[in-house]
C-alpha cells in the first residue's frame, strides 16, 4: 500500500487535497474523479459520522485518491478506528505540544512505535494475509494541525517528534488565535511572515507543509511559497458556489 502522496513530497512535488464534509458515499465517489491527490474527510467540523466516514472511504477508492481523514480530537479511539476503515493519514486539530504530538503519533503507530491496536477490519482487506501490519508504520502519514499561538511557540520541538510526517496549518483558527479574524486565503504580513517562518523550520527538516485554501489561484501561490499540500475546492463550498452562480446566470437571462 504505497502511499503516494508520502512519495511525492520526498521528491518535493507538490500535491492538491479536496475537503469533504457531505457524509455521502456518492458523493465522495463523484468528488473522487476530479483529479485531487488526496482528499480528507472532514470528520471534525462537517456533518460526518463513523458510518459516513467510512462509506467515503469506500466511494473514494476506485479512483485511486488517497484518503485522509481529519479526526475530530486527539484521542487513541477515533484515530485507530478511522485507520482500521482504510485512511492513509489523520489530520489531528489543535496540537500544541510535542507531548501532544508524541501522543498523536502514537495513537497511529502500531509497536514497536506506537500504541495502536491491532484489528484492520477493512484496511487489511486489500494486503496479503500481514502484509498491512507490515507496512503501515511507513505509510500512515501523521499530520498534526498547527493553528494556534502556543503551536507556534512550540512549533520546532513538535517537527522534531519523531513519526510526524507534515503539518496541516489551519488559517482561520490560527489568525484567531493571534487575536484577528478567522479567515482563509490570509494577507495579513504578520501571518504570511509566520508562514514563511512555519515552512523554514519544516523545510530545514525535510517535513511536509499543508494548508487549507480557498481561491485556487491563493493555493497556486501557497505552492510557489513552499507548501507541500494544498486544499481548495471543499464539497460544501463548491456545490454552494456552483449551483448559485447557475441559478444567478439563468435568471440574468
Amino acid at each position: 500500500m504505497p502511499n503516494r502522496l508520502k512519495a511525492a513530497w520526498q521528491k518535493g512535488t507538490a500535491t492538491i487535497n479536496g475537503w469533504q464534509a457531505i457524509p455521502s458515499g456518492f458523493s465522495a465517489e463523484v468528488y473522487a474523479r476530479s483529479g485531487f491527490d488526496s482528499i480528507t474527510i472532514d470528520f471534525q467540523h462537517g456533518v460526518q459520522d463513523y458510518h459516513s466516514c467510512l462509506a467515503c472511504l469506500q466511494g473514494m477508492m476506485p479512483s485511486g485518491v488517497v484518503p485522509l481523514v481529519r479526526v475530530p480530537w486527539n484521542e487513541p479511539g477515533i484515530v485507530g478506528k478511522v485507520l482500521d476503515a482504510g485512511a492513509y493519514g489523520v489530520i489531528c486539530p489543535m496540537i500544541n505540544s510535542a507531548e501532544e504530538a508524541q501522543a498523536l503519533v502514537q495513537y497511529a503507530k502500531y509497536p514497536p512505535m506506537g500504541t495502536r491496536s491491532n484489528g484492520p477490519v477493512r484496511a487489511a482487506l486489500y494486503a496479503e494475509p500481514g502484509a498491512y501490519q507490515q507496512t503501515a508504520n511507513e505509510e500512515i502519514l501523521v499530520l498534526p494541525m498547527i493553528e494556534t499561538r502556543k503551536a507556534l511557540d512550540n512549533l520546532a520541538a513538535i517537527l522534531d517528534v519523531p513519526g510526524i510526517d507534515a503539518i496541516y496549518v489551519g488559517p482561520s483558527d490560527l489568525s484567531f488565535s493571534l487575536g484577528k479574524p478567522p479567515r482563509m486565503d490570509v494577507e495579513d504580513k504578520e501571518v504570511l511572515a509566520i508562514y514563511e517562518s512555519i515552512l523554514k523550520q519544516t523545510s530545514a527538516r525535510s517535513i511536509a507543509a499543508g494548508i487549507h485554501c480557498n481561491a485556487p489561484s491563493y493555493a497556486r501561490r501557497m505552492i510557489e511559497m513552499g507548501f507541500r499540500l494544498v486544499t481548495v475546492a471543499p464539497d460544501v463550498g463548491t456545490l454552494l458556489n456552483a449551483t448559485k452562480a447557475a441559478v444567478s446566470a439563468v435568471r440574468a437571462a
